[in-house]
């Protein structure tokens, strides 16, 4: 983990209080984590957030963020998250998503293509990949996941405080509190949207698609269409690398965002 410049607080979206990460200057950038929950303020954070306001909540329904009663489906996440841009009077915000929030920003930028800034799109789940399998988080359970989730976990200076600690009884429901979720929202279809790749047509903001070349959890070839079904966008594949290249490789990812938010 990483430094202390940023602020912790609670927001409150149609009824919903929603914990959120918020640190840095300059324009805004949205952050959407994955089905492991928030991992808390991390590296590529604390240096993109030197040119940028990084917001990073935590989704409806996983950690200590509440859950509207309508919110079952990604969709409808995607819609919670525009309602929470508006409530925040944000323009023109880049979108980073990765897997599960990769999607819930493909889904945003699907509805409403003309009021976002940008869009990265990180291994990101909610297509079908050509070759290979979308893998089954639910029968692999948390410990293999993480551990196809890396190519070199060695490597990560942050990979035992995040991944290896004992939890408390409070953060092991809230980990139970948001596998569920995650089990409402992805599991029929598995992990994709049989509409969004057509969908994507209709996204016209710079976009980056960023995928970790030995990604084994959702194959880089799910990148290739994403890459192809987004007129302009840009692939960044990260050599040496799984499927959290945020966590993996901070450095070459925070460039990369930094390169994107100069382009927007």
């Amino acid at each position: 983990m990483t430094t202390t410049s940023f602020v912790e607080e609670f927001i409150e979206v149609g009824g919903a209080k929603i914990h959120l990460l918020k640190g840095g200057d300059g324009p805004p950038l949205l952050f959407l984590h994955s089905i492991d929950g928030n991992l808390g303020w991390l590296p590529w954070m604390e240096e993109v957030s030197k040119s940028a306001t990084v917001y990073a909540p935590t989704h409806t329904g996983f950690g200590r963020s509440e859950r509207p009663k309508f919110l079952e489906s990604v969709s409808d996440m995607a819609r919670f998250y525009l309602w929470m841009i508006q409530e925040l009077k944000l323009d023109a915000v880049t979108l980073v998503g990765h897997f599960l929030g990769g999607w819930i920003a493909a889904e945003m930028a699907t509805m409403s293509p003309g009021s976002l800034g940008g869009l990265v799109l990180v291994d990101a789940a909610g297509v079908r990949p050509d070759t290979g399998e979308i893998a089954d988080v639910f029968l692999l359970g948390e410990d293999e996941t993480t551990r196809l989730s890396f190519h070199d976990a060695p490597s990560v200076p942050e990979y035992s405080d995040l991944f290896e600690r004992e939890l408390s009884t409070e953060e092991r429901e809230l980990k139970i509190r948001g596998r569920e979720m995650t089990t409402r929202l992805c599991w029929k279809p598995y992990m994709y949207d049989r509409s969004l790749e057509w969908l994507l047509q209709r996204v016209d903001v710079p976009t980056t698609v960023v995928w970790g070349a030995e990604d084994r959890i959702i194959p880089p070839s799910a990148g290739n269409r994403i890459h192809e079904a987004i007129a302009g966008s840009v692939l960044e594949v990260v050599p040496g690398c799984g499927h959290l290249p945020h966590v993996e490789k901070p450095g070459e990812f925070s460039g990369m965002v930094l390169r994107h938010l100069v382009s927007d």
